[in-house]
């Protein structure tokens, strides 16, 4: 298996396959409450069997090009991951989301590794519109999207429903344009 750095601390970013479903649920156990503040995940993921079907969806999805799901490692331990929760080459267009446990928040690592994934899809599938959506009470995420030089497009308003209450989305993007004129100016 493959793993890229993220820098001289330790972290890398590596995919995530059927088989670390083990690995997987152990990471998500340590960060249920905190990951599940504003996404569905630590749900979906709720035992071996959950876990590996999660994995497995993503593996059928880079099988078919419509998405791809990585780890983040810090000194070998899964903490996070990023993923492309849609990839459509034909459109031109993806959605990059993530998700961090609570010892791992604050190194920069969701930034670094989504850098990573904007790279790849605009330089090496010529991606033209990439998408960052967030609950509009999650600042941690919606720094991110900041951090990547991404624009606020607006607000779905009650569109996302999550453990029974209806929450404010917002999306954020960076077109192929602005990201390469960004990080020519890096």
């Amino acid at each position: 298996m493959f793993a890229r750095s993220l820098g001289n601390d330790g972290a890398e970013l590596c995919p995530l396959e059927p088989w670390q479903a083990e690995e997987f649920l152990a990471h998500m156990d340590r960060g249920r409450d905190f990951v599940g503040t504003y996404i569905p995940l630590p749900d979906v993921a709720a035992d071996l069997t959950s876990a590996r079907a999660y994995l497995q969806l993503y593996a059928d999805k880079a099988a078919a090009d419509t998405g791809r799901l990585y780890g983040i490692r810090l000194d070998g331990v899964l903490v996070g991951g990023v993923m492309f929760r849609t990839f459509d080459a034909a459109r031109g267009a993806c959605e990059v989301g993530c998700w961090l446990e609570p010892a791992a928040v604050g190194r920069g690592l969701i930034t670094r590794a989504a850098t990573l994934l904007i790279d790849w899809a605009v330089d090496a599938r010529g991606i033209h519109r990439v998408e960052w959506l967030a609950s509009a009470e999650n600042t941690p995420s919606i720094d991110v999207a900041k951090r990547l030089g991404m624009t606020r497009d607006g607000v779905l308003r009650e569109s996302y429903l999550y453990r029974g209450v209806r929450h404010d989305s917002e999306v954020w993007a960076v077109l192929a344009h602005e990201w390469r004129a960004a990080r020519a100016g890096r």
